[in-house]
């Protein structure tokens, strides 16, 4: 029985050292580097022709619009500082769902909607066919690459050709609902093509919808949002300069939301505007403050204490 078994141990050996197939003699680590293959990212901006727009347009009113209406209840703030800009712009957001893009487009005159592309990241929207139709047509997104691919579209063609941005510069869905790092692209963009940026904040999805979550709970959550007046970067203002004025202001506009216009305006003249990116605390506690959808009434209570 040793025999047999000492003997089956050699042929377990040298069938894990056998070289099966075409396998390399050399190990992985010894190998020499080659750069992987750029892939060209699935092409959008058929989604930007007359034929997609129209079909869109029954897509969002006919079928996104009535759904979204029956997850969610929905309170928008601030539109009238679209009165006051020219399109194209690019609105500048905190992303915390899948529902921000959905709640963004159906918050906006339908002017503007038509005219409005939304930067998407193209590893997780575009990676399979079905999934970049779908955006591009429901959402008229483009890819933004983030690991090295060739873009059928750049967001700078996009706004030349007259279509206004919605880009969330944290590049991903936070983890915990509170409001991550901005990226200065959307800043870049801004000042290299002289477009003006307004802010967007809005709360409340992340209650709804949380990441790794694939469809809203249960019952109509309130979310709300709100639009900030536009801004414009300085002649001599650089990038680097002009990003973080862009993150102030959607905080200013969360800190509103939260409680008050003119409260949050004594914050921003005082520089006291509550960090966006929440308390350093537990994990757990910093989900479970955020799991709070908005309060519903929470506007017509403000009207009745300003009246008195």
């Amino acid at each position: 029985m040793s025999f047999l078994k000492e003997s089956a141990d050699d042929v377990r050996q040298v069938a894990r050292g056998w070289r099966w197939g075409r396998r390399s003699q050399v190990p992985r680590s010894a190998e020499e580097f080659v750069l992987p293959a750029r892939s060209t990212v699935f092409p959008s901006d058929w989604s930007r022709r007359k034929p997609a727009i129209a079909a869109r347009e029954v897509a969002q009113k006919g079928g996104l619009q009535p759904l979204f209406r029956s997850v969610s209840r929905t309170r928008v703030e601030g539109l009238d500082v679209l009165d006051r800009v020219e399109g194209p712009v690019i609105f500048v957001a905190n992303h915390a769902s899948h529902l921000d893009t959905p709640l963004i487009l159906l918050s906006l005159p339908d002017e503007w909607r038509r005219r409005t592309a939304v930067a998407a990241a193209a590893d997780y929207f575009f990676d399979t066919w079905w999934r970049a139709v779908g955006s591009s047509l429901f959402f008229n997104t483009f890819p933004i690459d983030r690991r090295g691919g060739t873009m059928a579209a750049t967001p700078g063609e996009v706004l030349a050709d007259g279509w206004s941005l919605v880009i969330f510069p944290e590049g991903t869905r936070s983890t915990d609902g509170w409001m991550g790092k901005f990226r200065m692209g959307a800043a870049f963009l801004a000042k290299e093509y002289g477009v003006p940026v307004v802010p967007v904040a809005h709360r409340g999805t992340f209650a709804a919808m949380p990441r790794g979550q694939g469809w809203p709970s249960k019952g109509r959550r309130q979310l709300t949002i709100r639009f900030g007046e536009p801004l414009v970067a300085g002649p001599d203002e650089s990038v680097r300069d002009f990003a973080p004025r862009i993150k102030d202001a959607v905080a200013a506009l969360l800190d509103e939301d939260r409680s008050t216009w003119w409260e949050a305006r004594k914050r921003v003249a005082a520089g006291a505007v509550p960090d966006p990116s929440g308390p350093q605390v537990a994990q757990w506690r910093r989900v479970w403050e955020q799991t709070e959808s908005p309060e519903a009434d929470a506007p017509t209570r403000r009207i009745v204490a300003w009246r008195r």
